[in-house]
């Protein structure tokens, strides 16, 4: 498979990557697409449905989607699927309470168009309303055999799960893979002089408008919360 590179911004999610749609509305590179439409037929014949809940996601998805929990608008959940009252905490806190389940704007995966969100369609009925929370992929939840399925499956189509397991910086995320032979190039590329440069952009700033004291702690941050991944998954 041939290196897609990708500039600067469309590391940062401020420009499309080459994309296709895999799903209706869902977006993802081609060579990801491929393999996730190779996974899905394979999962097909355990009776397994695979669907995306989530795929490419830019800068300006993320920024407001950050920007609505700083704000308030938006719930933000501590590890036990608690509400958290964000104006009780300092800005520091605040913002690890936000980041344990959305990344930072210009710091996600999914603006690569490598990693995707996924759930099993043939576990639920039409009208489930879709959480992706862990307890859905956990034993007694609707998509545990997805979750088993996909921890003896996924490498050999390429894709493992970066937030499998708690390493102290992003909240376990059993629903998302990430497409190693692309994500795994793309992650070193990403650093804090362009979190910086994307974090500072006039329109981002002005729907953060703490976004100097983010890039303040942007070397912690980035360390704990975009370069701290589980990668243990591909050497099942």
């Amino acid at each position: 498979m041939a290196f897609v590179d990708l500039n600067i911004r469309q590391l940062t999610g401020r420009e499309p990557p080459p994309l296709t749609e895999v799903e209706p509305g869902r977006w993802v590179q081609p060579a990801v697409a491929s393999a996730y439409q190779a996974m899905q037929q394979a999962a097909a014949t355990a009776g397994i449905a695979l669907r995306i809940a989530s795929g490419w996601r830019d800068f300006s998805r993320q920024r407001a989607i950050f920007a609505a929990k700083m704000r308030g608008e938006r719930v933000v959940f501590n590890l036990a699927q608690q509400p958290v009252n964000l104006t009780l905490l300092p800005f520091a806190e605040q913002l690890q309470a936000i980041l344990l389940y959305s990344a930072l704007p210009g710091a996600s995966r999914h603006h690569w168009g490598t990693d995707l969100d996924v759930w099993d369609a043939a576990a639920v009925g039409p009208d489930y309303p879709l959480q992706l929370s862990p307890a859905e992929y956990s034993s007694g939840g609707p998509f545990a055999r997805l979750s088993d399925w996909l921890a003896h499956n996924a490498a050999g189509f390429g894709f493992f799960r970066p937030y499998l397991r708690d390493q102290g910086g992003v909240a376990t995320e059993p629903w998302h893979l990430s497409y190693q032979p692309l994500a795994g190039l793309y992650l070193p590329q990403l650093n804090v002089a362009a979190l910086t440069e994307a974090l500072s952009d006039q329109s981002a700033a002005e729907l953060l408008p703490q976004h100097q004291q983010i890039c303040a702690m942007l070397p912690e941050l980035l360390q704990r919360y975009v370069l701290n991944i589980d990668g243990e998954e591909h050497d099942n």
